[in-house]
């Protein structure tokens, strides 16, 4: 790795981050927020358009990351994606398990069978997939963060059954991989519940509301940068408010 990689300063110079559904959103106001950190940033989404228009901002504000484009429910796209990183960098510093689907919202006896399978896929089985992908580089970083987004459904909600317990397994997935590190590695694990958010995720499941009473994704890529640049232990949970 070479020196012009990385930025000089930041209170996250010379670590590396990964940010998953970086190409709009909560996503990439993190990515851009990580590298204005000093965080070399590696952005994956399935949208190149999207990812290399975060690229092009974050190196016009001086930072520093590497566009990954994937389908993240391809399970070996996410090892293809392990070992370029691996073939480049020794250390994953930062994961941010961010990409989701929303899913049709219905009762639970009328959840489509096809698309609770997709929905599961990428919002449980593609985080497990790049935490097992990039365990061994987590465990060589001297101070590692997995990092989940998760949502209030995880506390039931009429017609939010699909989504809320998919975000409620990560939830466990990711603090109990925390739980089994914490002893062996330096990693930690931390939740964060974004809150109302304008996001085009939140337009679709509350079509009728006002974009402009909601916080942007900048207050809660500035809490999830403070989360990862503090001392805070593995399992800690926060919910950025407006």
């Amino acid at each position: 790795m070479s020196s012009s990689d990385l930025p000089l300063s930041g209170p996250l110079s010379g670590k590396l981050a990964l940010v998953t559904g970086a190409s709009r959103g909560i996503g990439a106001a993190t990515a851009e927020a990580l590298a204005a950190a000093g965080a070399h940033v590696v952005l994956t989404a399935r949208t190149t358009g999207g990812l290399e228009e975060v690229e092009d901002r974050i190196h016009k504000a001086g930072g520093h990351a590497t566009i990954a484009p994937l389908d993240l429910t391809d399970g070996e796209s996410i090892g293809r994606l392990a070992q370029a990183i691996g073939g480049r960098w020794q250390a994953l510093d930062i994961l941010l398990l961010n990409a989701a689907t929303l899913g049709a919202l219905a009762a639970v006896p009328a959840i489509d069978v096809k698309e609770f399978a997709r929905l599961l896929t990428l919002n449980i089985a593609a985080p497990q997939a790049l935490i097992a992908a990039f365990d061994t580089m987590l465990r060589a970083s001297g101070d590692a963060r997995v990092v989940a987004l998760t949502s209030s459904v995880v506390a039931p909600r009429a017609y939010w059954g699909a989504y809320g317990a998919s975000k409620a397994a990560l939830e466990t997935l990711v603090g109990a991989y925390g739980e089994e590190m914490k002893n062996i590695s330096a990693i930690r694990t931390h939740i964060v519940d974004p809150g109302a958010t304008r996001t085009a995720m939140r337009a679709r499941a509350f079509p009728g509301e006002d974009p402009a009473s909601l916080k942007g994704p900048d207050v809660v890529a500035e809490a999830i940068v403070n989360l990862v640049a503090s001392d805070a232990p593995t399992g800690h949970r926060i919910r950025v408010e407006g």
